[in-house]
């Protein structure tokens, strides 16, 4: 076991609890703690580290099964549901570089908050001359907030750089 205290006005978003039998002392009050069960055998600083690196991947589970819905396939074939499980993973790969390269904002919007702000958009498409237009019907105070994310796309610079494989 490792047990965790910290303290609260050090560092505001401590996690923890604080404990209630000792709320009222001047010492003990000051603190939130929490508690560790592993069975790993480091030493406590690095198993605290290990595992508030790993805090949040609940969150991106819950995203994977309600959001993309990986809770929910299962094909007769195995390579089937691989191949399902594989794209599923790699559309999840794509949104987040997208959250995280465009949007900047905290807490990080989920795929269903997103679906809603950018993808389930009215939409029609209009002829002028021979030139076709997508007209898309967005409120005026979410206008700039959604063409500003065209003109962040068109200055990306994504944290990986990819080469051709094939030379012309």
């Amino acid at each position: 076991m490792v047990a965790i205290r910290q303290h609260i006005h050090r560092r505001q978003p401590a996690r923890g609890k604080t404990l209630s039998l000792f709320a009222d002392d001047p010492t003990w009050g000051q603190y939130r703690y929490g508690v560790l069960v592993t069975d790993l055998d480091l030493p406590a600083q690095v198993i605290w580290r290990t595992y508030r690196g790993r805090a949040d991947s609940e969150n991106r589970i819950k995203e994977l099964k309600y959001d993309f819905g990986a809770d929910s396939f299962c094909l007769q074939d195995f390579f089937a549901t691989e191949a399902c499980l594989n794209v599923i993973m790699m559309a999840f790969n794509f949104m987040s570089l997208f959250r995280q390269t465009l949007l900047k904002t905290v807490p990080i919007p989920t795929l269903k908050t997103l679906r809603y702000k950018l993808f389930a958009l009215p939409a029609y498409i209009t002829h002028e001359g021979r030139r076709r237009f997508l007209k898309i019907a967005l409120a005026m105070q979410r206008r700039h907030w959604f063409s500003g994310l065209w003109t962040q796309a068109a200055t990306i610079d994504l944290p990986v750089h990819f080469s051709s494989v094939f030379s012309s």
